[in-house]
């Protein structure tokens, strides 16, 4: 399927490694012009060649912290008119709410909500005046389910899903579209660390954990990164004008319910 969007410009967070990474890589081979952003110089240089001598398309890239306003301007400095944002940031490690302080909260609640609002606000009316835009927040199952010691993402992500559902309502009219996808169990960096942090409070091994979680999903595995990536591309795609506001499991069937 020709997706419709070659020529079209994206601006990926987090685009170095994981899931933003796939995503990036995806886009890039549907003719993307795209621009990965993240904190680290060294990853996202290795990571834009890369996908560049995969894909045949020059991938540009930014150093950009999504928590910050400094970030924020450097990363619209390089991607000025992006016709897609994606938003991706790493949770919070998991915990113990009884020992979480303000300043977690709010450090979640840059990463995880304000820093994607605030791209949103500063993106979606230029895509508005162009009749097309698509914004994919990459956020976690965790706001259908739930877990406890992921309390900090629970609060953040969930404000954001229901941040968009109010103003997605308001933008498909132009062609522009604001999803969120809510992945579960992936076998990332950022699942190492989920379950390295569960360590000292299960007393069960890393080994143990890891291989209990990946066989407890009904799929009975781990998802690849590159799953997300072409569920990401084809939601940024010409073809899902009529797709906005929604929260898009990819999950392996983990979530229970049947709405």
């Amino acid at each position: 399927m020709d997706l419709g969007i070659a020529g079209k410009t994206a601006l990926v967070f987090g685009g170095s490694k994981g899931m933003g990474r796939a995503c990036a890589q995806q886009l890039a081979r549907e003719g993307v012009e795209v621009c990965i952003a993240a904190r680290t110089q060294q990853t996202l240089a290795l990571a834009a060649q890369e996908i560049s001598a995969q894909t045949g398309h020059a991938v540009q890239y930014v150093v950009a912290d999504i928590t910050t306003p400094v970030g924020r301007d450097a990363a619209l400095a390089a991607c000025p008119a992006p016709d897609i944002l994606v938003n991706n940031a790493d949770g919070a490690p998991p915990g113990d709410f009884r020992q979480w302080t303000p300043a977690d909260w709010h450090a979640a609640l840059d990463s995880m909500m304000i820093g994607p609002i605030e791209m949103i606000r500063r993106t979606v009316d230029p895509m508005i005046a162009r009749r097309f835009g698509r914004i994919v927040n990459i956020v976690s199952r965790s706001v259908k389910t739930p877990q406890f010691e992921l309390g900090l993402s629970n609060g953040a992500r969930s404000g954001l899903v229901g941040f968009v559902a109010g103003l997605a309502r308001q933008t498909v009219r132009h062609n522009v579209t604001i999803n969120n996808l809510l992945p579960g169990v992936f076998a990332t960096d950022a699942q190492r660390r989920h379950i390295q942090g569960m360590v000292d409070s299960t007393g069960k091994s890393f080994d143990q954990l890891w291989q209990e979680r990946g066989s407890n999903n009904p799929a009975g595995r781990y998802g690849e990164a590159e799953e997300v990536g072409a569920l990401c591309a084809y939601i940024c795609s010409a073809h899902t004008g009529y797709i906005t506001g929604q929260s898009i499991l990819i999950d392996g069937g983990a979530y229970p319910g049947t709405y």
